[in-house]
């Protein structure tokens, strides 16, 4: 007699649990808002135990931190034109457009309103990206006049993030090309030929 094969869940229970979790999170976070988000609630969405998601998050904070990191993450390959201003502005742009989405920006709030005394996995991430970029500017042997990745977040990240969390009007990717110019006129580096200078 054949043994019967075990067919097993693509990525395994685990992680199925895990994307169900994650899942009606941001469903009640943008239905109702973090502040009646409850783990019970969540619990009960996802059909999972209250006590499953404090084992694997911790608590509510937990959770969302994870949740916002995966959701606020673009998944791609960073740009590399050769340009870093090119590069830069590609991935302004690209952070606008996704953050921008209706559950990002519900999320985005919420794990503001959660934030701890430690930098956020995101905020680490935009970082690390930041110096990927400019790292291979530099390895290129560029030698204009470059930010530094705490410029980028700075004064291109944060008032992409901080329109979105608190203003009233969308956020436009053209406001990418803006914040960049910004940013190497800080530097010293002057704009592309037949490009006006940014306004102070």
């Amino acid at each position: 007699m054949e043994a019967t094969p075990i067919l097993r869940r693509p990525g395994g229970r685990s992680a199925q649990v895990q994307a169900v979790v994650r899942r009606a999170l941001e469903e009640l976070v943008a239905e109702q808002g973090r502040d009646k988000v409850t783990v019970p609630a969540v619990a009960e969405r996802a059909g999972v135990s209250a006590s499953s998601i404090y084992r694997r998050w911790g608590d509510l904070a937990g959770l969302l931190n994870e949740t916002a990191t995966h959701r606020l993450d673009p998944q791609r390959p960073l740009p590399d034109t050769g340009d870093l201003r090119a590069d830069l502005t590609a991935w302004a742009r690209e952070l606008i457009e996704h953050l921008s989405q209706p559950r990002c920006t519900s999320l985005l709030k919420a794990a503001s309103a959660l934030a701890t005394g430690r930098d956020a996995d995101c905020l680490c991430n935009r970082r690390a990206e930041a110096n990927t970029l400019i790292a291979n500017r530099r390895a290129r042997g560029d030698d204009a006049p470059l930010p530094e990745p705490r410029q980028v977040i700075d004064h291109v990240v944060a008032p992409i993030v901080f329109r979105l969390i608190f203003g009233a009007e969308p956020v436009k990717p053209s406001f990418a090309q803006q914040l960049v110019d910004e940013l190497f006129a800080i530097v010293g580096t002057p704009p592309p030929e037949g490009r006006a200078p940014p306004v102070a």
